[in-house]
């Protein structure tokens, strides 16, 4: 079984939250797919074809604790997480087999609970902060611009979860790198509006 976590924080205060992009992807990919999620203490998840998508509900920076009660419950042989990233711009996304935190508190806590950075991530860039301080931007909305452009990141991103759920994450990389050039002219084209 393979596992596919979303960040974010859980509660109505942090839904439209930059932060919280990983649980907004996997909302609106299971919708697509007329799924809905079931509640545990540490999570809330849904098991599709041979994988469990999780939201943590132990709030962003005790992430790891989720992941680790996921898998003292199923025997997960591929771990994916989706994630914020404030290094990239509003949009742009990074997939990755593994590596650092880069300074992002809940992939910080997975990998101090695995005790491991072996684990595929996708990051969506959510812009960087200019004037405000770094909790305070993560924790902001996005604006309407930036929700025009994020449309057209999760239909490409859809692409992508639908790749993993029926291959794996090299098939998955294969469909972003298909996608890509097309992808990127469209997220142009939505900023320019």
């Amino acid at each position: 079984m393979r596992l596919v976590v979303g960040l974010g924080n859980p509660g109505k205060r942090y839904k439209s939250n930059r932060h919280n992009i990983g649980f907004t992807l996997l909302d609106f990919y299971l919708k697509k797919l007329d799924l809905k999620f079931k509640k545990r203490i540490k999570y809330d998840y849904l098991i599709s074809d041979n994988v469990i998508f999780i939201k943590p509900k132990t709030y962003m920076n005790r992430s790891g604790d989720a992941v680790t009660s996921v898998l003292t419950k199923y025997r997960i042989d591929d771990i994916l997480v989706i994630v914020d990233d404030i290094h990239l711009p509003i949009g742009e996304i990074r997939i990755r087999k593994s590596g650092g935190n880069g300074g992002h508190n809940g992939l910080a806590s997975i990998v101090n609970s695995l005790g491991s950075d072996e684990f595929g991530r996708i990051r969506i860039g959510v812009g960087s902060p200019k004037e405000k301080d770094l909790s305070n931007y993560v924790l902001s909305d996005f604006s309407k611009n930036d929700i025009s452009t994020l449309d057209v990141v999760f239909d490409l991103l859809n692409i992508l979860l639908e790749s993993y759920q029926n291959s794996d994450f090299n098939q998955m990389i294969n469909e972003y790198s298909k996608y890509k050039k097309s992808y990127s002219e469209k997220i142009l084209n939505s900023q320019d509006r």
